[in-house]
């Protein structure tokens, strides 16, 4: 297993359509990739962010046929390079279910999908600036968590909002994640005050690189996403960081070595106990 690894962070403000948002990410996965990266990752959303529910369902694909999953597996063939698809809304593949999935797809450099994961927590809440947001009514949640297999280990998929749920994390690290992604398009209240704090705590828990690319700006259907994208390391300690929510690539050199060292000082995934839970 390579211990050395060359990761970039793809901070994009994505279109509302997947042809749009393909030509959007694409230059920034070819200058990722001219910089030596050998993992990119993009956001949540990154074929298309769109929240109004009939404009959403009119750029609503499957995930084979949606134009901006295929744009970036080929993609990831020419540039021979794995490729996080942050998250990609495709319509959901479970009968009488009209809503969407958001799925984090991970592909290899011949251009195949070889890991999914759909978001298991979704964004239901009312802001304290007014902004309210239901996910769950045209997102329907996953089932299960993914650690999928790469050169470097394991790599532990999740989405954004999944980030305030630590349990989720504890598993993926014991699941055999010395990495875990956090694509996320976080709004601007929640991204201010709790972004970095929720994606250090998440690290320093499970002695794991966290990747956490952003969506960053104002969008067309009317959010407004925090950015920031940030590398955070298995101690704790902020790797690389953008400072801005404009789109942008960040590159961050990985040794994953790192991993053992922070886990033999601090070996808590060991040492869960059973407890009555309070009544």
């Amino acid at each position: 297993m390579d211990q050395r690894l060359d990761v970039a962070l793809i901070q994009t403000r994505t279109p509302a359509t997947a042809d749009a948002s393909f030509a959007h990410v694409e230059p920034l996965i070819r200058q990722a990739a001219a910089g030596g990266a050998q993992l990119i990752l993009t956001p949540e959303g990154t074929n298309f962010l769109e929240q109004r529910r009939g404009l959403r369902d009119a750029a609503l694909s499957t995930e084979e046929a949606d134009i901006a999953v295929l744009g970036l597996r080929a993609l990831a063939n020419e540039l021979g390079v794995w490729l996080l698809i942050g998250s990609a809304i495709v319509r959901s593949d479970t009968p009488g279910d009209d809503r969407a999935a958001n799925r984090s797809l991970l592909v290899d450099p011949t251009g195949a999908v070889v890991a999914r994961y759909d978001k298991l927590h979704v964004f239901d809440v009312d802001l304290p600036n007014g902004e309210t947001y239901r996910e769950s009514a045209s997102v329907r949640p996953g089932l299960g968590a993914t650690v999928a297999e790469t050169p470097w280990g394991g790599l532990g998929q999740s989405i954004c909002y999944d980030v305030r749920f630590p349990q989720l994390y504890r598993a993926l690290a014991k699941a055999g994640a010395s990495m875990i992604a956090v694509p996320a398009a976080f709004t601007r209240p929640t991204g201010e005050a709790h972004w970095e704090t929720l994606l250090r705590a998440r690290a320093i828990e499970t002695g794991a690189f966290v990747l956490a690319p952003a969506q960053g700006g104002a969008h067309e259907d009317g959010r407004q996403t925090w950015g920031r994208s940030l590398v955070v390391g298995p101690w704790g300690e902020v790797i690389a960081k953008a400072d801005h929510d404009e789109p942008g690539v960040l590159h961050a050199a990985l040794d994953l070595s790192a991993v053992q060292r922070a886990r033999q000082a601090v070996p808590s995934l060991k040492h869960d106990r059973d407890f009555d839970w309070p009544q």
